[in-house]
């Protein structure tokens, strides 16, 4: 596992590429309705939130397996969200 720092990079990276993705729909697709893709937008906020606030816990005990666990959330999220948008057009 790379750094935490690292980690935080790869959350950061992930999701604003997830939300740059949404901006190029919604500006390719402007005769479109942008409810569904801004709900993605809020959706990627929260999860952005969730997923700091996980690095950032200090309180548990194999915090080698948690920054892992994280990670692999970050990217089951990811693939998630990016699936909504390709679900969009």
């Amino acid at each position: 596992m790379a750094s935490i720092k690292d980690l935080k990079k790869d959350i950061n990276h992930v999701l604003g590429d997830i939300i740059g993705a949404v901006d190029v729909w919604e500006y390719q697709n402007t005769d479109k309705d942008t409810k569904k893709s801004e709900a993605i937008i809020d959706e990627v906020i929260v999860v952005f939130d969730e997923l700091i606030a996980k690095v950032n816990d200090r309180s548990v005990e194999n915090r080698k397996a948690h920054l892992k666990a994280v990670n692999k959330e970050l990217e089951d999220k990811g693939r998630a969200l990016i699936e909504k948008i390709n679900k969009l057009g």
